[in-house]
């Protein structure tokens, strides 16, 4: 019933999308094709299926002032054989270092992902709920209004820019077990479908990516109640802690029935150690996560962005600034190696 459902719901809308053919071509100043959904896929120019699978960054401006905002860091990121790499900007970094300072860094990361040969996702990455405009800690407080004008600034700069590949309107959705107030999945849809529209009056070329409910893991509503627009995709953020073993099923159940009908991306994933630096972050697990996990995806066709290309916040995908891989580093490296050839 599901997979029913879902496809009545998403060929009435993809057939008649306005968005599903691309405007511009590949050029010397943008050396990627551009990418589009189509059913539940994403594809180049030529009809060719592309799955993504990379990294994120830490916040570009947090990477500034350390001097790492350079193009050896993201030198270092493609010899992960990372075909996308992440930009989570932080609302309260974009207010203080100001837009125009902090559109030039995007501008310098966009410009060396292209010509790396990596695709580039653009996220809002604040956690909480933007209903009430009440967040989990103040560097992701924002507004309506603030979230709304960004994706107006963003759109407008990016657009029909392949190397930009995606927005992700809003990172993390949460009521944080109710301390952050009520937050329906149709409230958040609405919200989500403002943006997206706002988005799509400037730029036509970009896939929207459209975050689930618990901290971006559940996407069960969507069943039910798809956005509205054609060409999105929709956010799992599948951490080890969200279910206990064995998690196939819970997974499917939870959000990996989408991908039979719409493109997923698991925008972010990752484990470590009890011991490793910044355990409090509850993603303890090992390979035995990560093989679960990947193998899903490949499974159901599920693009992938692993969390986080930084030796600081957690759970860290190196050790130092030589680029010293952690454990799951190490995981996710060979995995990129084997799948992006």
């Amino acid at each position: 019933m599901r997979s029913a459902t879902l496809s009545i719901l998403f060929f009435s809308c993809f057939l008649l999308s306005p968005f599903s053919t691309l405007t511009a071509q590949k050029s010397d100043e943008h050396p990627l094709p551009f990418i589009s959904v189509d059913g539940n896929r994403f594809v180049d120019e030529n009809g060719y299926e592309f799955r993504f699978r990379g990294v994120s960054s830490s916040d570009p401006g947090k990477l500034k002032e350390q001097g790492k905002w350079t193009l050896e860091y993201f030198e270092a990121i493609k010899s992960y054989n990372a075909n996308v790499v992440r930009f989570p900007v932080h609302p309260s970094a974009w207010r203080e270092r100001g837009q125009e300072n902090y559109l030039k860094l995007l501008d310098q990361g966009i410009e060396w992902a292209g010509k790396l040969g990596m695709y580039v996702i653009i996220d809002w990455h604040s956690i909480g709920n933007l209903r009430t405009e009440v967040y989990q800690s103040e560097m992701y407080n924002t507004t309506k209004t603030e979230s709304f004008r960004f994706w107006r600034t963003i759109a407008a700069r990016y657009k029909e820019n392949p190397v930009v590949a995606f927005y992700e309107t809003f990172n993390e959705p949460t009521t944080y077990h109710g301390q952050l107030g009520t937050l329906t999945w149709a409230e958040m849809k609405k919200l989500h479908e403002e943006m997206i529209g706002i988005i799509y009056a400037h730029d036509k070329t970009v896939i929207p990516l459209v975050s689930g409910l618990n901290w971006s893991y559940d996407l069960s509503p969507v069943v039910e109640n798809p956005i509205k627009y054609p060409g999105v995709a929709y956010v799992t953020h599948p951490y080890p802690q969200k279910r206990e073993q064995p998690w196939e099923e819970k997974w499917q159940d939870d959000w990996g029935f989408v991908a039979e009908t719409y493109p997923v991306v698991a925008t972010e994933l990752g484990f470590m150690s009890e011991d490793g630096p910044g355990a409090h972050v509850p993603v303890i697990g090992d390979e035995t996560y990560g093989n679960a996990i990947i193998d899903f995806f490949e499974e159901r066709g599920i693009s992938w962005v692993a969390w986080v290309f930084d030796p600081q916040w957690s759970p860290q995908m190196f050790k130092n600034w030589e680029y010293e891989p952690t454990m799951q580093g190490k995981f996710f490296k060979e995995k990129m190696g084997e799948l992006n050839k």
